[in-house]
């Protein structure tokens, strides 16, 4: 079993987004607002603040409580798009239940949208039109290639259809032509179809979801899940799963860090389009 390792490919991303930010001398800042306290959520707005601060991207938290009012965060976001010093912006999701999600991540700007969650940013994207990419599209298809791991000819199960994992891994699944199908927790037969599965990628947040008699032989696992279990960040597919697997990309550890160094990679992306723009399709 060969575990991919996503700590060091996030590295490597790293280094060539902080070179090219150091030799063309870029000032980037990264906003991002949290609303409540999820210890998930913090874990990985940490690893984004210790990103941009590798990079030297400026990173700012508007920090709030879980009681905040919707008016009060959307006025701040539409103050903080307008900004022209601020080069991204991430909504950290979940927000609470009784917010309208969609219509506060449909005020992030297309050029400061490096999440790729407003219904703009993602109908670029489902229609090859974006020049970024969902930072969990972006870090499976780095991980794959680097790895060397080909999807042609493999049956792919996708479990989960969320907003941050399983709707965009879908529509990216999609529009490669690979040969996939999607359940999530409520399949009642989805052992069936995992059983079966040459690649299992899991995006659901359920600890151990995916248990090991699920899996066959030589199967590629792919955990993009996450929750917090006694105070623990863990995975959608059992440890115990990875026995039987060729490949794993585990949780901690796999998929995350390259899905956060992505994130500082669109921010780049992004602003070298600006600049662009700015200097009549060149920089």
């Amino acid at each position: 079993m060969i575990v991919l390792d996503g700590d060091k490919l996030s590295e490597k991303i790293l280094e060539r987004i902080s070179k090219e930010i150091r030799t063309k001398q870029l000032k980037l800042k990264l906003s991002v607002f949290l609303v409540g306290d999820s210890s998930v959520s913090r874990t990985y707005i940490n690893k984004k603040a210790k990103f941009c601060k590798s990079t030297g991207v400026d990173f700012e938290l508007l920090d709030y409580p879980a009681n905040v009012e919707e008016s009060v965060l959307k006025e701040k976001i539409k103050e903080t798009a307008a900004d022209d010093n601020v080069s991204g912006i991430v909504v950290q999701l979940p927000l609470p239940k009784n917010f309208n999600t969609q219509e506060i991540l449909n005020l992030i700007p297309a050029g400061k949208d490096i999440d790729v969650l407003s219904e703009a940013g993602f109908d670029g994207f489902s229609k090859n039109k974006s020049s970024v990419i969902p930072p969990v599209v972006g870090a499976v298809k780095y991980l794959l290639d680097e790895y060397g791991i080909s999807m042609s000819g493999k049956k792919i199960i996708l479990i989960g259809k969320g907003r941050l994992a399983g709707k965009p891994l879908s529509m990216w699944l999609l529009n490669i032509g690979a040969d996939f199908s999607v359940v999530d927790k409520n399949t009642t037969d989805m052992p069936d179809f995992t059983k079966k599965a040459d690649i299992i990628i899991s995006g659901v947040g359920l600890p151990c979801l995916v248990k090991k008699d699920m899996v066959k032989e030589g199967a590629i696992l792919i955990d993009v899940g996450t929750a917090s279990e006694v105070g623990k960040i863990k995975g959608d597919i059992d440890p115990l799963a990875y026995q039987l697997a060729s490949y794993v990309a585990p949780v901690p550890g796999g998929v995350g860090p390259v899905a956060v160094a992505v994130l500082v990679e669109n921010l780049l992306k992004l602003y070298n389009n600006k600049l662009r723009l700015c200097h009549g399709g060149k920089i």
